[in-house]
């Protein structure tokens, strides 16, 4: 009876095996997948929230992990906040892993994506962890003593006070007159200094010009027009860097032929400038096409094919000249905050 029973029984298991051999293979595979995977562990704090690691180690009075859920960025946190007896039983005895814990990050709201770049956009990097201002209307990308900064530039003319808003004080340049005065700037020397001969200007434009100090509205002495729709001419306008003639307790600039820029040709005393709109429309990238050598500048708004902005953005290219004040630093990234996560029992 035994002997017949086990053949039964072998014989029943050999069809099973010719009937459904998907079956094992399935099995198998879920298994050879399961190895695969990541290891998630459960790092859980004393206020019973927990952070979802790849792994973890003590250190002194810290605990360092690798967090899943932030694309294995290193983090740390102090010890004491730790529940490591509880971490240790759930490492024992892990609950179910969801699916967002095993390979995907959780759901973003797309309002949120949508506001942080826009944001973003306001303030775009120019070089790691340096960003454009939200303040500022025009600022120049310098280098001291082997590290990047972004400087404001003050704008004025010979009547207007300095502003660090973008002014447009229209003046109309003769094509057939001889180069004479245009703009007539107080002192020798500017404000600012830059330490570099290839300094790279940045203009805001567009509905973001506008975020800065009030533009001045200015009416001088055989100016066109004042300071009317300002963020809509800067997009338009061209931009280029002029000499500056350094008289005696002034500095000159003089007129030049505008219909001779683009042209590809040299303009004494003038150095155009690439000009590339930056991803969101929001400002201005500005690159001179020739190195600007030891010597005193201004950036000057070219507003249309006879008329001149005579506010103006002056500094000066001098290398052993002081850091500049309220210049903008790299700032690194600081540590995320942990995010607190109820433990499901």
């Amino acid at each position: 009876m035994g002997l017949r029973f086990k053949v039964v029984v072998e014989a029943m298991l050999a069809a099973v095996l010719v009937l459904a051999p998907g079956a094992f293979s399935l099995a198998q595979a879920g298994h050879a997948h399961a190895a695969k995977l990541p290891r998630r562990i459960h790092l859980i704090l004393k206020d019973g929230s927990y952070q979802v690691v790849l792994s973890y180690e003590v250190v002194g009075k810290i605990v360092r992990y690798v967090s899943a859920e932030r694309s294995g960025e290193k983090e740390e946190v102090p010890v004491e906040l730790v529940d490591l007896d509880a971490t240790h039983n759930w490492e024992k005895n892990p609950t179910q892993v969801t699916e967002d814990e095993e390979g995907r990050a959780p759901a973003i709201d797309p309002e949120l994506l949508k506001e942080e770049e826009e944001r973003t956009a306001l303030s775009p990097a120019v070089e790691p962890d340096l960003r454009l201002p939200f303040e500022d209307s025009v600022v120049a990308l310098d280098e001291f003593h082997g590290g990047p900064e972004l400087v404001p530039l003050v704008q004025t003319d010979g009547d207007l006070n300095h502003t660090t808003s973008h002014s447009v004080v229209k003046k109309i340049v003769n094509p057939r007159a001889a180069a004479h005065e245009v703009i007539v700037l107080k002192g020798v020397k500017s404000y600012v200094q830059l330490h570099v001969n290839t300094p790279v200007f940045f203009v805001r434009v567009g509905e973001a010009a506008s975020m800065g100090s009030a533009p001045l509205v200015v009416d001088t002495h055989g100016a066109s027009s004042a300071n009317k729709d300002v963020a809509d001419t800067a997009a338009d306008s061209r931009y280029v860097v002029v000499r500056t003639d350094v008289r005696v307790d002034a500095r000159v600039i003089r007129s030049f032929q505008i219909a001779g820029l683009g042209e590809g040709r040299t303009i004494d005393d003038v150095v155009e400038m690439k000009q590339e709109t930056l991803r969101g429309g929001h400002w201005l990238k500005l690159t001179p096409e020739r190195l600007l050598d030891f010597g005193e500048y201004a950036v000057m708004e070219v507003v249309s094919d006879k008329e001149i902005n005579t506010a103006v953005w002056d500094f000066g290219v001098h290398p052993a000249a002081p850091e500049n004040r309220d210049v903008l630093k790299p700032e690194p990234k600081k540590r995320l905050d942990l995010e607190r996560r109820k433990r499901v029992e």
